[in-house]
């Protein structure tokens, strides 16, 4: 291409090529046109075949232009730096499998951008681009960082996602604070050396999923604080050493999973200081080292199957928790409380870990049958299934005083009167509620009438009092 061939403005951008002169229509605008425009092909040539001056670092640094046509490196290996910053790109520029080593388009307005399995050596930065189409980058691979902040993504069609990062390397940050898109984030595969922040971020893809990250590896954290995102937070089997950080995050899918963590490896999960979770969230078979739940984010289902925590945090009473485990489903998981029982033993509160436990034995109850219901509610209510030992001394003492007022008032009959002992109606009584020891009262006289059936009843509550606490003993020891 011959320069005689270009435009006022064109020529300005072909001369600062050489030395890497920045070229600022925004300031110094073209007098040939209000509006300058520069034609892709133009920007091609000096970017494959441009002039270059010895001591000199070529490269095309423009603002402020009207960008026509499409602007194809598809394949194109480019040693200079790019810069295109707040310009207007008529046609959504192609660079699939392109080699660069710096891409700036920040602020630009584009149609959309094909930059599948693009290798760029350094960072590319799409801060506050607006984007009326979809964004394709996967495949990619960055040797610095990826910056989306501020940037504004529109999928014009609802079918193609609105940025698509599916398999991309970074070697560094993924910084999206502020990013703005509406339609689906795929992050499928992606592995990112750094953090990916999304604070602040508005995402929008309303009874659909609206980021799709499954196996995503992450080197640092994943931070969402103030995140606002309407559809699906797909994050399954995400590998994240630091932390995934929602705090004071809207999180929201109707009638459908707006966070699906599960068969995943997270450091801490920071859930908290937002509103209620609108929706179901996932977090089987993941596990955790900390697990920072605040229970007014909790939806009405949470499913925690397997999940493996070590601490949960905030330190909370137990009523407060216990409906996480009660909110997935009908089945009985006895993990779910296995794991917020170790979780209370290792901050040091032993009597929340009972009341867990107490919990879990009513709640798998619940799935016995008839008969099994029957010897649950007798074993709960006499010692509370171990738990509370202290009950069946208090229904021992009771019945101990029922029974001695009862045989004070009206003495049985002795069988030997000659051979019998003074009759002694509190040692009578515990001669029927004590099945092994013996006072020498039982054998010795023999009730009549009603006093013969309050016998039969204290012989019962005996035995059934020894065998729970017998129970309860048996379960507390097995557990240490």
């Amino acid at each position: 291409m011959e320069i005689n061939d270009l435009t006022p403005a064109e020529q300005r951008v072909w001369r600062a090529f050489a030395t890497g002169t920045a070229v600022d229509f925004r300031t110094d605008p073209d007098g040939a046109s209000p509006e300058p425009t520069v034609r892709a092909g133009v920007l091609r040539a000096l970017l494959l075949n441009g002039p270059h001056e010895p001591g000199e670092i070529a490269a095309v640094k423009l603002a402020g232009a009207r960008i026509t046509g499409v602007l194809n490196l598809k394949y194109a290996a480019v040693e200079s730096v790019v810069r295109l910053s707040d310009c207007h790109f008529d046609a959504a520029p192609d660079l699939s499998g392109a080699q660069l080593s710096y891409l700036n388009l920040s602020g630009s307005e584009l149609p959309g951008l094909s930059a599948a399995r693009i290798r760029v050596d350094g960072s590319l930065r799409l801060s506050d681009c607006r984007f009326s189409g979809p964004v394709h980058l996967g495949g990619a691979q960055i040797s610095g960082a990826l910056f989306l902040e501020r940037a504004r993504l529109t999928a014009a069609d609802s079918d193609r996602p609105a940025l698509r990062l599916n398999q991309v390397a970074i070697e560094d940050d993924l910084c999206a604070p502020g990013l703005r898109a509406e339609g689906e984030i795929q992050l499928n595969g992606a592995r990112v050396a750094g953090t990916i922040n999304l604070e602040d971020a508005s995402l929008s893809h309303p009874g659909g999923t609206v980021l799709d990250a499954e196996s995503l590896e992450v080197g640092a954290n994943l931070l969402g604080r103030r995140l606002r995102a309407e559809g699906r937070v797909d994050l399954r089997g995400a590998r994240i050493p630091g932390r995934l950080d929602l705090l004071r995050a809207g999180l929201s899918n109707p009638g459908g999973t707006a966070l699906r963590a599960s068969s995943s490896v997270i450091a801490e999960i920071w859930l908290r200081g937002g509103p209620p979770v609108v929706g179901r969230i996932n977090l089987r078979r993941s596990q955790l080292e900390q697990l920072d739940l605040e229970p007014e984010m909790l939806p009405d289902e949470v499913r925690v199957l397997d999940l493996t925590y070590t601490f949960l945090t905030p330190h909370e009473p137990v009523e407060r928790r216990l409906p996480m485990l009660e909110r997935d489903g009908d089945a009985f998981d006895p993990h779910g409380y296995e794991q917020l029982t170790a979780a209370y033993r290792r901050s040091g509160d032993d009597h929340a870990a009972r009341l867990v436990q107490l919990a879990k034995q009513r709640r798998h109850r619940s799935t016995l049958s008839w008969y099994g219901r029957l010897w649950g509610h007798v074993q709960d209510a006499a010692v509370g299934y171990g738990f509370r030992p202290l009950r069946a001394f208090g229904w021992l003492l009771s019945l101990l005083a029922i029974g001695s007022v009862a045989y004070a008032l009206a003495p049985p009959p002795a069988l030997k009167p000659a051979e019998a002992p003074d009759f002694n109606p509190v040692f009578f009584t515990l001669d029927l509620l004590v099945p092994v020891i013996s006072f020498g009262q039982e054998a010795a006289y023999a009730p009549e009438g009603w006093a013969q059936w309050l016998a039969y009843v204290l012989v019962l509550a005996g035995w059934i009092l020894a065998t729970t606490i017998l129970a309860g003993v048996t379960r507390t020891v097995s557990r240490q």
